[in-house]
């Protein structure tokens, strides 16, 4: 671990899926926890253990005051509903880069595959090329743009991307937006790709496990580090629908295709809808991340079992019956620390 006497992170997202997420990773590693909030009053009733601060991520100053004294800053704030990234996004990244300037902090910025296009497939490396088809995936890649020059001027930058994320408390993803409907049993299973088409998903315990770990040995890694996450590979398309299946105890639960048909009428009408369709791409072809890179750098991918995960993110949702769910959020969760099976 970083030999700091009293090390504090600053978490941009406190609230969101991955913040949240990283931010109790860290806490249980002895960090103190300051986290930004427009309402910072009513968050801390909520969530007392960590050390809240007023501000707005849109706001240098607020930034740069919360930042003081810290020692990392993790960037994962987004705005909300897919709405309005185009002019809110780059001036946050750019605040957090502002402020690890001056505070000499590291930045640890969770990433996604949406950087690449189709052209980088189906091997994604830390080194493909970018060229990405959707507005997302530009204003992502130009996030990485920016982080890379300011690591160019001393900024120590870490940068973990992984597939589509699923797990309790990530609500803004595949998985809970497209395949199960939260607070509902399984009855049925939305599957976005066809069957034989792969697929890399990332379970959002074993995301903030690995950045930890990457934290931790953040002074023996390049001053711009970028890591791929294995997580887990559904090599055909069936993989994850037959764990749902299991974890939810309906092995006839039906499947049923996504309406991509249906996306170009609804899609101008909510943005949520207008982003699944521009990323349709990534399920019409496999795409795999090798993590021989971030093996190199912590020995071995935290690692739980894709029953487990699921049945976890399915309590965590309200998919299960409240006795069982509540028996499974109780269960002690750890990854294992053993490389994820190829």
């Amino acid at each position: 671990m970083a030999s700091e006497a009293r090390q504090i992170a600053l978490i941009l997202g406190a609230t969101g899926g991955v913040g949240g997420a990283v931010a109790r990773t860290l806490k249980a590693r002895g960090w103190t926890i300051r986290a930004l909030n427009r309402d910072a009053a009513k968050t801390a009733a909520k969530t007392p253990d960590f050390e809240w601060v007023q501000g707005d991520a849109m706001n240098a100053a607020d930034v740069l005051t919360a930042a003081k004294g810290a020692s990392l800053i993790v960037h994962a704030v987004n705005p909300a509903g897919y709405r309005n990234w185009g002019t809110l996004v780059l001036p946050m990244i750019d605040n957090t880069i502002a402020a690890a300037h001056a505070t000499g902090a590291t930045v640890l910025l969770p990433g996604t595959i949406y950087n690449f296009g189709p052209d980088a497939f189906p091997l994604l490396q830390e080194t493909s090329p970018q060229n990405p088809v959707t507005a997302k995936g530009r204003i992502r890649a130009e996030m990485e743009r920016r982080l890379e020059a300011a690591s160019e001027k001393g900024v120590r930058v870490i940068i973990l991307r992984t597939g589509d994320f699923f797990g309790p408390g990530a609500a803004n993803n595949w998985f809970s937006q497209g395949l199960v409907t939260p607070g509902k049993p399984v009855a049925s299973i939305t599957y976005p790709g066809s069957k034989g088409t792969g697929h890399q998903w990332a379970y959002l315990p074993d995301v903030a496990e690995t950045m930890a770990r990457l934290v931790d040995r953040r002074a023996t890694l390049s001053v711009f580090a970028v890591y791929h996450m294995q997580g887990f590979w559904d090599d055909d398309g069936t993989k994850m629908v037959a764990a749902i299946r299991r974890a939810c105890g309906n092995p006839r639960a039906k499947v049923k295709a996504f309406p991509w048909w249906l996306m170009p009428f609804v899609a101008p009408f909510v943005p949520l809808l207008k982003e699944l369709r521009e990323m349709r791409y990534i399920w019409q072809e496999p795409l795999r991340m090798p993590n021989d890179r971030l093996i190199a750098a912590i020995g071995a991918e935290p690692w739980t079992p894709i029953d487990e995960a699921v049945r976890t993110t399915l309590a965590g949702f309200g998919c299960l019956p409240p006795e069982t769910a509540r028996r499974v959020l109780q269960a002690p969760q750890k990854p294992d620390s053993a490389e994820v099976a190829a």
